[in-house]
């Protein structure tokens, strides 16, 4: 699995720009939801993409806000990390926070005091490398991207500008579907069924 896939509904950005939601399992009514709020479906590598193009970056914030709101009516395993949705941006600043994820692992540079200590207090341990954070190994995935969640949702609890680079840089490199699981074993034969029942 990517990291996109893990949650029932996964909000993300492209290096350069793009604001996408993945759907990962039926949810009705979230296509008429998401392009209500002004979201592009778009089929791409076996699942069905929600878009928003860079030039409204500016209206992600409130477009994101509104079909999230929309489809948390069906489910709350959603994660927003889109640096996109954050407004006010940065502008051509770099945020206070960064994190990174890239092959597996993930790391966040912290350019104050305030970050460092609330990147320690999220599992996030210093590296070799001045102001530099990565999470422990044997993170499952999952895991991986809920710290990262928690840590996020606690630096802007205290207004520290915060990006993530999920390691995607355009819209042709968001993974491709996960493969379906195996068919369905067959049904045991009556007999063998009316055994196990009377076990």
């Amino acid at each position: 699995m990517a990291l996109t896939d893990h949650h029932d509904i996964f909000i993300g950005s492209t290096d350069d720009g793009w604001t996408f939601v993945i759907i990962n399992r039926p949810i009705r009514n979230a296509a008429r939801i998401l392009t209500s709020a002004g979201f592009t479906a778009r089929t791409h590598q076996g699942r069905t993409l929600y878009l928003l193009p860079p030039e409204t970056v500016e209206d992600a914030h409130e477009r994101a806000g509104i079909a999230a709101y929309g489809l948390m009516a069906h489910t709350m395993d959603l994660v927003d990390l889109a640096w996109t949705t954050r407004y006010p941006s940065t502008g051509g600043a770099e945020p206070d926070a960064t994190f990174r994820f890239h092959d597996g692992t993930v790391t966040a540079t912290a350019l104050t005091d305030r970050a460092s200590e609330v990147l320690a207090q999220n599992c996030f341990a210093p590296t070799k490398a001045s102001r530099e954070y990565a999470l422990p190994a044997g993170l499952s995935e999952r895991d991986a991207v809920n710290a990262v969640v928690r840590a996020e949702t606690h630096l802007y609890s205290y207004g520290i500008p915060v990006r993530v680079g999920l390691g995607i840089p355009t819209l042709q490199d968001i993974p491709p579907a996960p493969s379906r699981p195996a068919a369905t074993p067959a049904p045991l034969p009556p007999d063998q069924a009316r055994h196990r029942r009377h076990r």
